[in-house]
């Protein structure tokens, strides 16, 4: 089998409502989409969802390398997907949502080439997936009433977006858990807006609230940071801005820093580094999560599979689709009751992106 033909698409997505964290406000969510053709039919649909303070790619970026990308996999087996990742990660290295997008697209055709759903694909089985649902930035009084929103919607978990000054933070969570009610999951995330010494301080007096865990106190560079914090800490600490690969992954596990990883497939640039962190995580004893950026169904879905496959993978934030005005993707999951969700069972990734949605967006070809 051979890649024939690469479409791109950029689309803007509306979101419900702005969404802030520490280190940025998303008001239109931005996606690349990749449709890949083969030679025996098969199609395969990703999506990389762009966060530029995450990632350090930004739409224009992603657009205009994109067509470099699709020519360098042209005339190659889609089905070899070791081969794929290392060559994209050998000639883009700092390019992980577009990479992302691309394999996503590898896998669907190989699930769809062995008429098997990416979970069984995989080497896993369907089983749920249980997602929490984001409070972003907001004043403490409106993260409250958002908080018990989505509690009444049914979702048994919610992560709270900090990481701006202790005094407002603390108050955010003093008004959440009292909305929310003791006991239920509450899962802190700073996303690098402290430094040392106010992380330290945040963690001694978020112990009152029971937070499950706090993610990312600090700077994505500061593993030794990290480590003392978690040395200090009756929280546990998760990893995400710190962890994009799996030679992170092994920073962290030397260096004592975290108890939880955080995977997002845009920083992992797909499946395939992914399965290399979770691997390491559970070798470690580090136990993790598959969060997401905003994205559509396409990407999430692909989270989804992989989640459910991998038993190691015990936290899920993938919220990103639910937090758009319209998803154009139909199909690859359902948002369930409790947060619940299961990925399809049809072919690959088991998603169909509207026809009409596409011939709107910007579109590039590869042949």
């Amino acid at each position: 089998m051979r890649i024939t033909k690469i479409d791109l698409y950029r689309a803007a997505m509306p979101m419900k409502t702005p969404f802030k964290v520490a280190i940025g406000t998303t008001t239109i969510s931005q996606s690349i989409f990749a449709r890949i053709h083969t030679d025996a039919g098969h199609i395969g649909v990703g999506e990389g969802n762009i966060f530029t303070p995450v990632v350090g790619e930004t739409a224009d970026s992603v657009w205009a390398i994109g067509p470099a990308a699709a020519r360098a996999l042209v005339g190659t087996d889609p089905l070899d997907i070791e081969a794929r990742a290392r060559q994209m990660r050998k000639l883009f290295p700092h390019n992980t949502t577009l990479r992302s997008a691309l394999e996503i697209a590898l896998w669907d055709i190989l699930g769809k080439a062995a008429n098997l759903p990416l979970f069984a694909v995989l080497g896993g089985r369907r089983r749920p997936v249980v997602t929490d649902n984001t409070a972003g930035l907001e004043t403490p009084a409106v993260m409250a009433e958002r908080a018990l929103a989505f509690k009444a919607r049914g979702f048994v978990a919610i992560k709270v977006k900090l990481g701006t000054d202790l005094a407002t933070d603390l108050e955010r969570m003093r008004l959440i858990r009292e909305a929310v009610g003791p006991g239920f999951a509450l899962r802190v995330d700073a996303n690098q807006g402290w430094d040392r010494t106010t992380a330290r301080a945040a963690l001694k007096a978020l112990a009152a609230f029971g937070p499950e865990l706090v993610e990312q106190p600090v700077v994505r560079a500061d593993i030794d940071g990290l480590a003392e914090l978690r040395r200090g800490s009756t929280i546990p600490l998760m990893a995400d801005e710190s962890l994009f690969d799996e030679h992170d992954a092994l920073r962290l596990v030397a260096a004592g820093a975290c108890d939880y990883f955080n995977i997002k497939l845009a920083k992992a640039a797909g499946i395939w580094t992914a399965l290399k962190i979770n691997a390491i995580g559970e070798a470690a004893h580090i136990p993790c999560m598959v969060g997401c950026m905003t994205d559509a169904g396409i990407a999430i879905s692909a989270a989804v599979h992989l989640a459910s496959a991998r038993e190691n993978i015990v936290f899920a934030d993938l919220d990103g689709a639910d937090m758009l005005a319209v998803d154009p993707v139909a199909g690859g999951f359902g948002y369930g009751a409790g947060g619940e969700l299961l990925p399809a069972t049809g072919p690959g990734l088991g998603v169909e992106i509207d026809a009409a949605y596409l011939g709107g967006l910007p579109h590039q070809a590869v042949e």
